[in-house]
């Protein structure tokens, strides 16, 4: 995982008069925590901390100053409409310490006999150190046949990974070819007209 130097600058304003007035001068409100320390709010630059953002639990070395921080993204807010980023929250790690996260599962290869791939779970929960985070868990199933089933136990992590979630979790599978049926309704025609056949009425007496 890869790691990337951002300034931070002291935030002494709150509120979201403050918030608007950062956004405006391209810098996005963030908060520092953990490791037994106070929160420390801070302003970083919006341009480059997306850059940043674009790679999944990407470490973060805050420069600030007097003294860098190695912090892990734990919460982004994006406005609903623009996707621009409106606030950060950051989490102090240590090197050598391990930490949890959601890691993509990216799964490859084409199943033969016509299988289709399902996709059940998106990311795994794992426990890695925290400067050696995978990016993604692959999974591949080229050549598996309809049946598969790949669950979380099945998954191979990278060294000094371990799983976190249930390994019987189903997380994906390889379905049979889905057969399309054509239902065709019985019709009659009547002077050129096609109606549909309707069951006939009961007879009263």
């Amino acid at each position: 995982m890869p790691e990337i130097q951002i300034v931070a600058e002291p935030r002494t304003e709150f509120g979201k008069g403050a918030a608007r007035r950062a956004r405006r001068g391209q810098k996005v409100p963030a908060v520092i925590y953990g490791h037994g320390t106070d929160p420390r709010h801070v302003t970083l630059p919006e341009h480059e901390l997306m850059l940043a953002l674009k790679s999944a639990n990407v470490l973060l070395e805050l420069d600030l100053g007097s003294s860098k921080e190695l912090t892990l993204p734990k919460s982004v807010q994006r406005d609903p409409i623009r996707g621009t980023i409106e606030h950060v929250d950051l989490v102090v790690v240590k090197r050598g310490e391990k930490v949890v996260v959601e890691v993509v599962l990216r799964v490859t290869g084409q199943p033969i006999d016509g299988g289709v791939i399902d996709i059940v779970e998106n990311t795994i929960t794992i426990e890695a150190e925290a400067t050696s985070i995978p990016s993604e868990i692959v999974v591949d199933l080229d050549k598996s046949v309809p049946g598969t089933q790949v669950h979380a136990g099945d998954l191979v992590l990278p060294a000094g990974t371990t799983l976190q979630i249930e390994a019987d979790i189903l997380v994906a599978h390889v379905l049979s070819p889905q057969v399309e049926v054509e239902v065709e309704v019985e019709a009659e025609v009547i002077d050129g007209v096609e109606l549909g056949v309707e069951a006939p009425a009961d007879e009263t007496s």
